[in-house]
């Protein structure tokens, strides 16, 4: 069998099935992307339709580089070819094989397959962080990746000799034709308007698949009005909320954009929001088709779509968006398990709301969505409707690239089912080092680790697989029960970095994978911040079936234990001392308790919010040696006293809560001994506190006593005084603004209280002479 038969006996097999076929061409690079474009010459596919993510630049067809695969998202074509040579990414696998259309071909260009593993690509320098190098990197997803490509089904693979000179060469060798001899496809059923719909026929003519007319029928409860779906899971009085789950290529994106032109065509007002800009492409262009079609286009821009009839289609940022600007009628969040719960619950207040999500894919796999989302919205008052799409749009159900790439991307890894973990407790775990050859060994085990994985961050992608398995900076611990995940901490190595390094960093430049110490050292201004070596707790998950079971804190204490053995050289820490640990997380009250009670303590907040998620960064460490004592303590330290100019400043309206739980998260050792208040700042605080005088006399005064309390505890504040301090003394907020956001019964009623919050901090820190002053009063 040649190249040129080959190529043409898939493409007639792929588009008999509706389906796609793969095709492997390794060896030298040149010949293999000469290959490439004659396979897909004798494939007879349409150059206009065929596009390349490669390093080279000489293709007769569209091609992009190897870090612009993203430019095929939400897009088809008749053939992708993926040239793995120079660099290729779980990432970029999973953005392209997406995007090849029914009967096309996904062409994969790769070194020898033998080789592959053992060969260094521009990958793998991403996964190299200092102080490792390339020579670091295992290559054990490339090995995983070649096994899964020769085992399944429908992957061609052809050895493409040097001398390569033309599709019918002999220096092709054919190692698996990869053909199936598939049943023809279906025809594909009609959708037809529901007899209870309320949008326009046409709308629901505009639909490809059945499941996606059924999907813009229960969207149709965005109106707001009494719309009385079967789907509705509760009878609540509060606004619907439609959740759309499908895996990618359903069309639940553009079911969502279908929806929300009915509703701007009727005059509403939709925000979209999605994690980027560009991932809302699909809802804008559906949306914008069928104001086209409907001659109801008024205008058109990149961020709104206006409807002659008043209504539009706009876009905004997800924390922008989660404020509601401009009081929309209906809300439709796509990519929404690409956000954090926290963001995600803001959406819950406000009108009726579509949360769209891919179930198993590229563009979000966070299974916090499933699990804690999906519990808060149950708990609300929100009626809601569920529907999911499983018919494929692009090709046939069954498409076995598609089963491919799921196993190769792990993209529909989960945790053990909740029977297999129901019964694990403190006393009934064992705790293991999960190393990547143990992994690789036990395909069972690598799925529920890296399941469990994704269920502990709201966003994970491909390149996160390749992570766990080739980074050497990164190690994996985890609690099991009769060899089950239950719970799992992934912990990234930082620090130990050399003077030079450390010099770089101090003047500007980044250092990747080492977030604790270029925090320390470039923002903060610390030169050493860089020398002790820290492990950073960058995932830490426990199954949902026996969360709050305490698994959480034994893993955080079995990590502590270890590397705490022989002076602080843990059991996988390359025989070197380890100093502390560490973590960096969006700020939330929760999240900050959980880190305090497991002996972490604040020594940074970010004073910039994260783009998607809208929170706050906490910088959090428990120390295990000498210097990582000395290092936390500074840091504590320093944080303590930058604190009253950044919260009057960049972070003046961060949530009081998130303020108190982080400052008495802080080490009780950062606060000196004496407040250093003189006579007549004692003075102003008591007189204050009987009602008399003004904060405003010696702000400096009530600042320190405020941070000094808020960090040690010692006065019994209660949560609504703790408030009061931080909204009015440290975040400086006008006392209407205090009055209004504490939901005080007045202005005058916030001052009387926040003068009985300063009675215990006279009673607890006063000096003699105040207690003295206190007397005048009585």
């Amino acid at each position: 069998m040649t190249l040129s038969s080959l190529a043409a006996d898939l493409r007639a097999e792929a588009e008999r099935a509706n389906e796609r076929r793969a095709l492997v061409l390794a060896g030298d690079a040149d010949a293999t992307r000469a290959a490439a474009v004659d396979a897909i010459g004798a494939a007879d596919l349409p150059i206009t339709e065929c596009t390349a993510i490669s390093a080279a630049d000489d293709w007769p067809f569209e091609y992009h580089g190897p870090r612009e695969s993203r430019e095929l998202l939400g897009r088809t074509q008749q053939a992708v070819v993926l040239d793995g040579h120079d660099e290729c990414s779980p990432n970029a696998i999973g953005r392209t094989v997406g995007a090849v259309d029914g009967g096309g071909l996904y062409v994969l260009l790769a070194p020898e397959l033998d080789d592959w593993a053992d060969r260094h690509d521009a990958f793998d320098e991403t996964l190299a962080v200092p102080p490792f190098g390339v020579d670091d990197v295992t290559g054990q997803f490339r090995r995983r990746l070649v096994a899964t490509l020769r085992e399944h089904p429908g992957v061609a693979i052809c050895e493409v000799g040097g001398d390569y000179d033309g599709p019918e060469s002999g220096a092709v060798e054919v190692r698996d034709d990869g053909l199936t001899d598939p049943f023809p496809a279906r025809p594909r059923e009609a959708p037809e308007p529901p007899a209870d719909a309320v949008f326009p026929a046409e709308t629901y003519r505009a639909c490809m698949t059945v499941d996606q007319a059924e999907a813009v029928h229960e969207l149709e409860a965005l109106r707001g009005d009494d719309v009385d779906h079967h789907a509705g899971d509760k009878d609540d009085d509060g606004p619907p909320a439609v959740v759309v789950e499908a895996d990618r290529g359903r069309g639940k994106s553009s079911a969502a954009g279908l929806a929300a032109g009915a509703l701007a065509r009727e005059g509403r007002d939709v925000l979209v929001t999605a994690p980027d800009r560009r991932g809302a492409d699909e809802i804008f262009e559906r949306a914008r088709e069928r104001l086209v079609a409907t001659d109801s286009l008024l205008a058109d821009s990149t961020h709104a779509i206006d409807a002659d009839s008043g209504g539009c289609v706009r876009f905004a940022r997800p924390p922008d968006a989660a404020a509601l600007p401009g009081e929309p009628d209906a809300v439709i969040v796509d990519e929404a398990a690409a956000l954090p719960v926290s963001l995600l619950e803001r959406f819950v207040e406000g009108p009726p709301v579509a949360f769209c999500t891919t179930v198993h894919g590229y563009e979000g796999a966070g299974r916090s969505f499933d699990v804690r989302f999906r519990d808060h919205l149950a708990d609300s008052e929100r009626d809601v409707i569920d529907v999911r799409l499983d018919e494929p749009i692009r090709y046939a159900a069954g498409d076995p690239i598609e089963s491919w790439a799921f196993r190769a991307l792990l993209l529909d890894a989960r945790p053990p089912v909740d029977q297999l973990v129901a019964d694990a407790t403190p006393d009934s775990v064992s705790y293991e080092t999960l190393t990547p050859e143990r992994l690789l060994a036990d395909e069972h085990l690598l799925r529920e680790a890296f399941g469990l994985l994704v269920l502990a961050h709201y966003r994970t992608e491909p390149d996160d697989l390749a992570r766990l398995l080739d980074a050497p900076n990164l190690t994996c611990r985890a609690l099991t029960r009769e060899g089950r995940v239950a719970s799992i901490a992934l912990l990234a190595r930082e620090g130990g970095l050399s003077e030079e390094t450390r010099e770089r960093v101090y003047r500007g430049e980044r250092v990747r994978g080492n977030m604790l110490p270029d925090v320390f050292t470039s923002q903060l201004r610390d030169r050493d911040g860089g020398a002790p070596v820290g492990y950073r707790v960058m995932r830490i998950a426990t199954h949902h079936a026996v969360r709050s079971g305490g698994l959480g804190s034994l893993l955080l204490d079995e990590v502590e234990a270890e590397f705490r053995e022989d002076g602080g050289r843990g059991s996988d820490s390359l025989g070197e001392q380890v100093d502390y640990l560490g973590v960096g997380y969006g700020a939330t009250p929760d999240l900050l308790d959980f880190w305090a009670e497991n002996g972490y303590r604040t020594v940074h907040l970010s004073t910039t919010k994260n783009d998607s998620s809208g929170e706050h960064s906490a910088l959090m460490m428990r120390p295990l040696t000498d210097d990582g004592a000395d290092l936390a303590a500074r840091h504590s330290e320093w944080f303590r006293e930058r604190a009253p100019g950044v919260l009057t400043g960049p972070l003046a309206d961060l949530d009081p809560d998130v303020v108190r739980r982080a400052l008495r998260s802080v080490d009780d050792d950062a606060v000196p001994e004496n407040p250093g208040l003189g006579e007549r700042d004692w003075r102003v605080v008591v007189d204050a506190a009987n009602g008399m005088g003004s904060y405003h006399a010696a702000p400096a005064a009530f600042t320190e006593l405020a941070l000094r309390d808020l960090i040690l505890g010692d006065a019994g504040l209660d949560p609504s005084a703790e408030r009061l301090l931080v909204e009015k003394v440290l975040q400086n907020r006008e006392w209407d603004a205090v009055a209004d956001d504490l939901d005080r019964v007045s202005t005058r009623m916030t001052m009387r209280a926040f003068g009985d919050a300063c009675e215990p901090l006279v009673d607890t820190y006063g000096t003699e002479a105040a207690k003295e002053h206190r007397q005048y009063w009585n």
